[in-house]
């Protein structure tokens, strides 16, 4: 990989914020922090663009910053997607392959994927992920990677992940006119595992809660597989609303309150601490006891969990998860959480530091878990990056079976033969086609083959066109 492949820019497009990150992937697989840049969100509600001028305006100035700080000139970026509208579902496939002998190879594996893109979805949904979780080959099962493996009958439980269309198309839309091309959308729970959980624990079973400022995301690893993810409606910003209804003070205040001096246990104020904040022009200071603050908070943020571990119940594997729930984002910071979830779910409970894949001399810049998500995006797109020269490095199938093929004796020889060769096979394939139509009455119905074209060609066009 040359040295400008291994430069990625993740931008977090938050509620509460816009961060823009710039990192490069050492020899080591390390991300070293060139730079980074944020905003504040104002068009943003609820993990979706409510407001297209004051989302790209906060995407320049945090992409400007990035720029800055980094010496890098970003043109292209890796966008997180969130929202109440984000759904899950499972479903399985099977691909009945004609060569025993032949190994199944990634391309087996893409046309499914392939397949699961034509699932019918609710009116205004699309597909953001397709992934797999498993694979059944000729009934053996629990395979995770059935590549090399030879087989006739390969099944595959997918993970899919959907999204509505507009909430898409929009968040593409402030990007394009800050002037930045999207390579790819990336849910934000997945972003956020990639930078906060090691492979032990996604193997031996966790759940992981992403508290935001206007969502929380969730994602349920088990034996190294994604197995649920959901988004609630529910965020940081709602515990501000109730401070400042609560304690009828400025949303501002609110928010400072929260941070510097909120906690998520009453209990474990003190009982006679009072804060003292200036008033409007003209008025006295107002005082607010540390423990009354403390109460609001905790209502609130129980009903979040709660929502949480019903989630985690839902996804039926809340009894199997030894790695217990690990929270991160800009909610994680308020003190006594890990106490509280550990309370609500009986499960054991840490905050994620998304300092697992960097550079230890530059960890301090982003230690805080609400940077998770945006240096996840950064793991993403390296992968995705991966993915994708190996594709092109691939030779083609046709390619490879020439190179395999023992018979080279009675292949023709010179260009004359090989066009004569090819003219007489497809003149003969021709000819048996039309005897088949021709005279074969079981023959299937041309309308389906038509209308299956005609599907494919308007899916691809429709997707090109919804989101570029």
């Amino acid at each position: 990989m040359n040295n400008s492949n291994r430069i990625i820019t993740g931008l977090d497009i938050g509620t509460t914020k816009i961060c823009a990150i710039v990192g490069k992937i050492t020899d080591h697989g390390k991300i070293e922090i060139l730079g980074m840049g944020k905003a504040d969100s104002f068009g943003v509600m609820r993990g979706v663009v409510a407001n297209i001028d004051k989302t790209v305006e906060a995407i320049r100035r945090a992409v400007a910053e990035a720029q800055e700080k980094s010496g890098v000139e970003i043109n292209e970026v890796y966008v997180g997607i969130a929202g109440q509208h984000i759904k899950s579902l499972q479903h399985r496939d099977i691909l009945t392959r004609n060569d025993a002998e032949s190994e199944i190879g990634m391309d087996d594996i893409d046309r499914m994927i392939e397949n699961m893109h034509r699932l019918v979805l609710p009116p205004g949904d699309r597909i953001i992920h397709v992934l797999p979780q498993e694979f059944i080959v000729d009934g053996e099962q629990g395979i995770k990677d059935p590549i090399g493996m030879s087989g006739v009958r390969l099944e595959a439980n997918f993970h899919i992940i959907t999204g509505q269309i507009s909430a898409a198309k929009n968040i593409f839309k402030c990007v394009e006119k800050a002037g930045l091309k999207v390579i790819d959308l990336i849910l934000e729970p997945l972003a956020s595992s990639a930078s906060v959980l090691s492979e032990e624990e996604k193997e031996a079973g966790v759940a992981l809660v992403d508290i935001g400022g206007g969502t929380t995301d969730i994602a349920i690893f088990q034996d190294g597989i994604i197995r649920h993810t959901a988004v609630i409606p529910l965020g940081g910003n709602i515990i501000t609303e109730d401070i400042k209804e609560g304690c009828m003070i400025m949303r501002n205040q609110a928010e400072i309150l929260k941070v510097k001096f909120g906690s998520a246990l009453a209990t474990e104020t003190e009982e006679n601490e009072i804060i003292s904040i200036s008033g409007l022009k003209g008025r006295e200071p107002k005082e607010i006891k540390v423990e009354n603050l403390a109460r609001i908070i905790q209502a609130r943020v129980e009903e979040i969990l709660e929502h949480v571990y019903y989630e985690i119940k839902l996804s039926g594997f809340h009894k199997k998860l030894i790695g217990g729930i690990v929270i991160t984002g800009g909610g994680a910071q308020l003190k006594h959480l890990v106490q509280l979830v550990s309370y609500i779910t009986g499960m054991d409970a840490r905050v994620g530091y998304p300092t697992e894949y960097l550079q230890k001399a530059k960890a301090e810049d982003i230690r805080h878990p609400m940077y998770a998500t945006a240096v996840g995006l950064i793991l993403k797109g390296h992968d995705d990056r991966n993915y994708r020269e190996r594709e092109i490095e691939m030779p083609a199938p046709q390619q490879q079976q020439e190179i395999v093929n023992p018979v080279v004796d009675k292949m023709p020889t010179s260009n004359e033969q090989l066009n004569q060769v090819a003219e007489k096979e497809m003149n003969d394939a021709t000819m048996e086609m039309e005897q088949e139509l021709a005279h074969d009455k079981h023959a299937k119905p041309s309308w389906l083959k038509n209308m299956l074209s005609s599907t494919r060609k308007w899916f691809e066009e429709d997707d090109v066109s919804d989101f570029k």
